[in-house]
């Protein structure tokens, strides 16, 4: 009889026992949920509208006017920029280059002054941000490096800066010139882009043929 009864409440104690482990390992279940949801990323964003100026362009002809505005800015810049890379180039090719651009640079202003009137508009500068870093730059080269081929090596690095920040923006112009259907203002901001990358080419021959080799000889 006593051995009976034993078995009887140890079966009794596993079934409880089974009861509860079963609850526990429901409840930690639900506990392991609720946890996964509160750990879960919560979603960020990269940035937030900007909120336009009162004096933001509306359409397309506005922005490639505002646009127009800038380069004409940047090349009036470039002008009082060119001489001084020239007075302190050393190589004969180098100052040939940056003097024969500082005219290229002259007419461009006047076909850009041509497009403004050719869309209505009256030729204003509008300070480039991008234009004014790029000189500022090519003036710290001039302060970081001694006369020779070292500072012609960084004076080309500087001018093709600005040669490829010109060439982007003429493209993009001649792009919009085109959508608007400003054929002729088109062709001359063309003629621009051409002496830009025929400008940047010069510079880069200039650099493999000796600039370059010679500041790494020194």
């Amino acid at each position: 009889m006593v051995i009976n009864l034993d078995f009887k409440n140890l079966k009794l104690y596993i079934m409880k026992t089974d009861t509860k482990e079963s609850q526990k390992s429901t409840t930690e279940k639900g506990k392991s949920k609720d946890t996964t949801t509160k750990s879960a990323p919560k979603k960020t964003t990269t940035g937030k509208e900007v909120k336009a100026k009162k004096s933001a362009a509306e359409d397309l002809r506005e922005f490639f006017v505002d646009a127009l505005k800038d380069i004409y800015w940047a090349e009036k810049a470039l002008t009082k920029a060119l001489p001084k890379m020239a007075k302190n180039a050393r190589t004969p090719k180098l100052v040939d280059a940056l003097t024969s651009h500082l005219a290229e640079t002259e007419g461009q202003i006047d076909r850009l002054e041509k497009v403004f009137d050719l869309v209505g508009e009256k030729a204003v500068a509008k300070k480039c941000d991008a234009m004014a870093g790029l000189i500022k730059e090519g003036e710290s080269i001039l302060e970081e490096t001694e006369p020779g081929p070292v500072r012609d090596a960084g004076i080309i690095a500087a001018c093709q800066k600005i040669e490829h920040y010109e060439i982007a923006t003429y493209g993009t112009l001649c792009a919009y010139a085109k959508t608007l259907g400003e054929t002729e203002a088109g062709s001359l901001l063309h003629a621009s882009l051409e002496e830009e990358k025929n400008a940047d080419l010069t510079l880069t021959k200039a650099a493999y043929n000796d600039i370059n080799f010679a500041a790494a000889s020194e």
